[in-house]
């Protein structure tokens, strides 16, 4: 059974000794799901998964039973597992968290996921910065094959042979994207792919393959052990289960949580439990949701707003990654914002030009509100630029910049109107 607001996937965080020891894992219920999982028919997995509705929680919230059902359907001898592990979103590290202190329930989930698709192989893509976790999660990997939990006839099924490769992110952002993702695993540049066909079908090695987040996949041991609709009940009607947040900016209580979904936003945000307020002690002024490519929220308009993936999108809002940046009301928007759109242009992988030269372009007139250097006509300019790069971009990264920009226009509108200068009136007559 599971109790309410009490972690589930950070239960056992600071309690193992040797996070990479398999009998200690064992202890806190680690491969129960596993074991659960090889019980049930195929079909009854996926039920409990839709029963679940654990959405995916790598940032994109697509109903993961629905995802899993559609590879288990998808033709072909050969399927792929892959787990994205490549973290780079600012303001998230919870992924971090999991693959340093709780690896075998990564391993788990994928596991679960070779037994369920009959997959040869997995792979976990690892954020390049990440290389001492790396370590920790290739001796995390010895072991459970040393226990019979990888490898050859897993937990004594004959003919369930299977193993988990780790790759090395190199620093791209726009590898977190999951086609771009499969083809740096490939060997190949690592730039979006143009959909459909959709991974499902078409993936790795042009095989179907499965692309899900750590926390996604630390979440399936947890459902099969518990049941799908104890799962569920963890959380609301349109998203089960907790979800881990990432506290930053000026909050006094930094860090990251696990929170029930359904949760009132301004319990995380000023409860001691969770976020405590504002370090500086001064009031809140706006939120950025889920990570750079994420909406912003003034505060004044969530008063009553439910930390769950409909409370969100009610407001015009997302949970995205979980990422909860703060800021107080001494902070800029502008100036803000000058900064998410440098991440932008500096990540852009070059491939498609509405990203390329189009980020540039809006850090350039951000840039110009920000030194009150902006002229008549840059608003409306940095609006088109803003539609135009959604519009036209080849993958998520380009289609998602403008989320902040829109959100500061619509709630900040006077602080870009200050960053207009006035024009100067033309000189009349001559020196003659």
């Amino acid at each position: 059974m599971i109790e309410r607001n009490k972690p589930v996937l950070l239960a056992r965080i600071n309690k193992m000794k040797q996070v990479t020891d398999v009998e200690e894992y064992q202890k806190y219920n680690g491969f129960s799901g596993l074991l659960e999982a090889i019980k049930m028919e195929k079909e009854r997995i996926l039920d409990e998964l839709d029963l679940a509705h654990l959405r995916g929680r790598g940032g994109a919230a697509f109903p993961l039973g629905k995802k899993w059902r559609h590879l288990y359907g998808a033709k072909g001898d050969t399927k792929y597992i892959v787990c994205n592990a490549d973290e780079g979103e600012p303001g998230t590290f919870k992924d971090k968290a999991l693959l340093e202190q709780d690896p075998l329930s990564v391993i788990e989930g994928m596991v679960i996921a070779g037994y369920l698709f009959s997959a040869k192989a997995g792979y976990i893509y690892i954020r390049g910065e990440y290389r001492r976790i790396q370590k920790i999660f290739q001796e995390a990997l010895d072991n459970a094959e040393k226990a019979g939990f990888l490898g050859e006839n897993i937990v004594g099924i004959q003919g369930f042979n299977y193993t988990i490769t780790i790759i090395s992110g190199a620093g791209a952002y726009v590898c977190g994207e999951n086609s771009a993702l499969l083809n740096s695993i490939e060997g190949k540049t690592g730039r979006p792919r143009v959909k459909p066909p959709h991974l499902a079908d078409v993936g790795l090695y042009l095989q179907p393959t499965l692309v899900n987040n750590v926390e996604s996949f630390a979440s399936i041991p947890v459902i099969l052990r518990e049941g799908g609709q104890a799962y569920r009940d963890l959380g609301t009607e349109d998203g089960g289960g907790t979800k881990l947040i990432c506290l930053s900016g000026h909050v006094k209580n930094r860090g990251l949580y696990e929170v029930n979904l359904g949760t009132p936003l301004q319990e995380i945000l000023y409860s001691e439990e969770y976020g405590g307020g504002t370090a500086t002690g001064r009031p809140l002024k706006f939120i950025h949701f889920g990570g750079q490519s994420g909406p912003i929220g003034a505060v004044e308009n969530l008063d009553d707003c439910i930390y769950s993936y409909e409370g969100l999108w009610d407001n015009d809002l997302s949970i995205g990654s979980g990422a909860i940046v703060v800021m107080d009301d001494q902070v800029s928007i502008v100036d803000y914002l000058v900064n998410v759109a440098a991440f932008f242009a500096h990540e852009s992988c070059g491939k498609c030009t509405p990203c390329r030269l189009g980020t540039t372009r809006i850090l350039e007139l951000l840039t110009k509100f920000n030194t009150q250097t902006a002229v008549s006509g840059d608003l409306e300019r940095l609006r088109k630029m803003l539609t135009h790069v959604t519009n036209l971009s080849a993958c998520g990264l380009g289609q998602s910049v403008a989320n902040p920009m829109r959100s500061g226009l619509t709630y900040f509108p006077k602080e870009f109107e200050a960053g207009i200068r006035e024009a100067v009136a033309p000189i009349k007559g001559g020196f003659w």
